[in-house]
């Protein structure tokens, strides 16, 4: 069974996952606070949080944020009425892993669940047990831990999912599109130029010169790739 923390206060929106969500196959841990959110996620373990970026004692995106100060792992969708684009963009780069628009239709939300729950899975699947170390550079998934001249580099939950990526598929090129799509999913489609900001910031802590790269590699009109 896997267990979800529903952060919401409307009770329409939690009496209808609760419906909807089997209860063979899912457990919906709710609240309706910041406080109440933050104190389960603390005493318990989950596989999936859902939290509503309107609450009534504060921001679910200041929560999430320290939420991913001590875990970068467990799959975050952030529900929202807003859909501006900042909105967007600041769940992704506080590590959200989905970001729903109300109203939604609950066929498609739980779709969105079970999809982000797939991808944890293999994202955690490819990690076990494996380490890269390229020259200088050292990337240690079980710690998502990354030293360059065994100087700890500190990098946020998406930046280490880019690199990773990037790191384990030398020479492979991927365009904006696909790192999106693999990183974030299909909740963030669209927003491909956030790829190209995400890189410039990877570079920032990996390159001595940003003229000459010679980790990450632009594939001209395509994408990026790690040098081989």
């Amino acid at each position: 069974m896997q267990n979800i923390l529903l952060i919401e206060d409307d009770p329409d929106i939690t009496k209808l996952i609760n419906l909807h969500f089997d209860e063979t196959q899912y457990k919906i841990t709710s609240c309706i606070t910041c406080e109440e959110g933050l104190r389960y996620f603390t005493a318990n373990q989950y596989h999936l949080i859902i939290l509503d970026i309107s609450l009534p004692d504060g921001n679910g995106m200041e929560l999430c944020k320290k939420i991913r100060a001590t875990d970068v792992h467990t799959p975050l969708m952030m529900l929202t009425c807003h859909a501006e684009e900042s909105d967007k963009v600041l769940a992704l780069e506080l590590g959200a892993d989905d970001y729903v628009t109300k109203p939604f239709g609950i066929l498609e939300l739980m779709a969105r669940v079970k999809a982000i729950m797939r991808r944890s899975t293999q994202l955690k699947e490819e990690l076990v047990n494996k380490e890269i170390i390229i020259g200088e550079l050292m990337l240690d998934p079980d710690k998502r831990k990354v030293c360059l001249h065994e100087k700890r580099l500190e990098l946020t939950v998406k930046e280490f999912d880019l690199l990773w990526l990037l790191a384990s598929n030398p020479g492979k090129t991927f365009s904006r599109k696909d790192l999106l799509e693999k990183i974030w999913g299909f909740a963030f489609s669209g927003y491909e130029h956030t790829i190209t900001s995400h890189i410039n910031r990877l570079r920032l802590k990996l390159e001595s010169d940003l003229n000459n790269p010679k980790f990450i590699l632009t594939a001209w009109g395509t994408g990026y790739r790690f040098a081989e």
